[in-house]
């Protein structure tokens, strides 16, 4: 039998969803797996429905030899054949989207029959799930939830619904808890709240979310498990430590850089206007701290 902990003063009660443990813990195990059939359903609502699923390798390798090798959160397979690549991406990322179709492309790629098997072309659905710590679109900040097929540009006519993209913004998720319209909402909303709770609150259905409060107890790992889990809350501290200094440094420099310009540009006008006055250039270059070659120029 194996030995558990007690939770550290400074943990809370429940495991971190957004943790790349937590994440794993919660619907990355097949004794678990009901809690990703439960939000892929919750994602999914009246379009597909998920009976059963199993885990598939969340390894891809190349065709060729020197081809990258992807590497997925979680892949996984419906019972009617369907394919569901779920990230969890905390970090920001430059060309996210470049990303997402290429790990859909390399799993098309492999589920083409090949040969004659293959002439019919028919593959099975595809969807790329990731739930996102970072805004997409900075200049969107309130839309959480993007849902992308492919459709016609000009009328929005949906032209195939095999391949679906599905993307979940957290920092664009405000909801407070008595606007939760939807499982979806509710989702989201323990993502990112989960660890203030003692245990389920009446705001989350029962049904779907008791599983997630049954497993989730700190107090329950082994104290090979709650290592892990320590590791893990460490390194996204440490990422979201980096990224606040990050921010902090840049902000500084951009202060300072702003003194800067503004001092250049008093002194671009003080020597535009001793220039018109008929001063002598190298005077001038000695009162401003410009060049003569910058004063000559001035207009």
């Amino acid at each position: 039998m194996q030995r558990r902990i007690k939770t550290r003063s400074n943990t809370s009660r429940y495991i971190e969803i957004l943790t790349d443990f937590g994440w794993k813990h919660y619907f990355g195990r097949e004794e678990n797996k009901i809690n990703l059939i439960n939000f892929l359903n919750s994602l999914l609502e009246g379009e597909h429905v998920i009976a059963d699923l199993h885990y598939a390798n969340v390894e891809e390798g190349g065709e060729h030899s020197g081809e990258r090798k992807v590497v997925f959160d979680l892949r996984c397979i419906g019972e009617g054949g369907e394919h569901f690549l779920v990230e969890m991406q905390l970090q920001n990322q430059d060309f996210f989207f470049d990303r997402a179709v290429t790990y859909t492309s390399r799993t098309i790629s492999r589920l083409a029959k090949k040969g004659a098997e293959g002439n019919g072309y028919e593959l099975p659905p595809v969807y790329f799930v990731a739930v996102l710590g970072f805004q997409l679109d900075k200049a969107n900040y309130e839309k959480y939830y993007y849902s992308a097929k492919i459709v016609d540009q000009f009328d929005n006519e949906l032209l195939y619904d095999k391949l679906s993209y599905k993307m979940l913004v957290l920092p664009n998720f405000n909801k407070s808890l008595t606007n939760l319209s939807s499982i979806m909402d509710q989702w989201m909303y323990l993502m990112k709240h989960l660890n203030e709770n003692e245990e389920l609150p009446n705001y989350l259905d029962k049904r779907i979310f008791s599983r997630i409060f049954e497993v989730g107890e700190v107090a329950n790992l082994s104290p090979a498990e709650h290592m892990a889990y320590i590791s893990s809350i460490d390194r996204k501290r440490d990422y979201n430590n980096t990224i606040a200094y990050a921010k902090k440094e840049a902000k500084a420099e951009g202060h300072v850089l702003g003194i800067a310009e503004g001092e250049r540009k008093k002194a671009l006008e003080t020597a535009l206007n001793l220039k018109n006055m008929d001063i002598p250039f190298d005077k001038i270059a000695k009162a401003t701290g410009l060049s003569v070659e910058e004063i000559e120029r001035l207009k």
